[in-house]
């Protein structure tokens, strides 16, 4: 034993222990700080996990749910170390991406606010244009040649209300008869100002001659709908629809008064002559 202890190797080792246990008694170096927690919970997974669905019909195994919260975590622990690094000031599309976020917070109150129907006959009352009907007109029209007389228009459109078919009306790849229709779609057909100028014909009688972008037209009106006001009980989801995109306007330009009440702005002395 007495041998044993007088070996250099173990007097080695015990001076490096004595060492050691003494740097350790005066180490004033503070104990590390505890690491930044980031959790994934259980809500975090069921999106990711019903992100995946959505895009692949499936639910995701575990090993790909397992790779997705790895991916979660990257992003997180990325942008976190951005954050810090003050990355995120001065770059246009994150701010844009703040400020989107900021009023979309607030603009979703609005999703939270059940109108009754005093709120909605208001509504539809104010904006009354935005949920008019369009007027309608339905008709039946020939063509007829541009050599055609005053006098031989008279004979035509009695002899047509007669139920006949005179000379002087062509065939055309025009549809004959046209259900009731808007403005929009009588003059996609026949040209800009042809609905206006059924307007001033008769119903149920041959008239005319109207001119579209074909040439001239014989046109007897079979129906016709003037502009209509629908009420609640008929319109009631676009009306409500309507509302609370107002609502969210005016919740957003109201939330941001108020935060900008608590700022002190300062502009340029003179904006103009910066552009000099």
């Amino acid at each position: 034993m007495n041998a044993v202890l007088r070996e250099p190797l173990v007097h080695f080792f015990v001076l490096g222990a004595a060492v050691f246990a003494l740097f350790a008694l005066f180490d004033d170096t503070p104990p590390p700080v505890s690491a930044e927690v980031i959790t994934v919970t259980e809500d975090d997974a069921r999106r990711l996990a019903g992100a995946f669905e959505a895009t692949w019909r499936r639910s995701p195994n575990p090993t790909e749910l397992n790779h997705l919260i790895d991916s979660f975590v990257r992003e997180e622990v990325y942008v976190r170390e951005a954050l810090a690094l003050g990355l995120d000031r001065g770059d246009a599309v994150i701010r844009s991406r703040l400020q989107m976020k900021m009023e979309f917070l607030t603009e979703s109150g609005a999703g939270a606010i059940t109108p009754d129907d005093a709120t909605l006959e208001a509504h539809l009352a104010a904006f009354p244009e935005r949920f008019a009907q369009a007027p309608l007109v339905g008709f039946e029209q020939v063509m007829i040649d541009d050599t055609i007389g005053t006098e031989a228009l008279m004979e035509i459109r009695a002899l047509m209300d007669a139920g006949g078919i005179p000379d002087g009306v062509r065939l055309n790849l025009l549809p004959p008869t046209l259900p009731a229709g808007p403005p929009r779609a009588v003059d996609g057909t026949f040209g800009t100002g042809f609905f206006e100028a059924l307007a001033t014909l008769p119903t149920g009688k041959w008239a005319g001659p109207v001119t579209s972008s074909f040439g001239r037209h014989l046109v007897r009106v079979t129906e016709r709908r003037d502009t209509r006001l629908p009420p609640l009980s008929e319109i009631r989801e676009r009306v409500e629809s309507d509302w609370r995109a107002v609502m969210s306007v005016q919740l957003r330009e109201e939330r941001y008064k108020a935060l900008v009440a608590r700022y002190l702005i300062v502009r340029p002395d003179d904006p103009e002559g910066l552009r000099q």
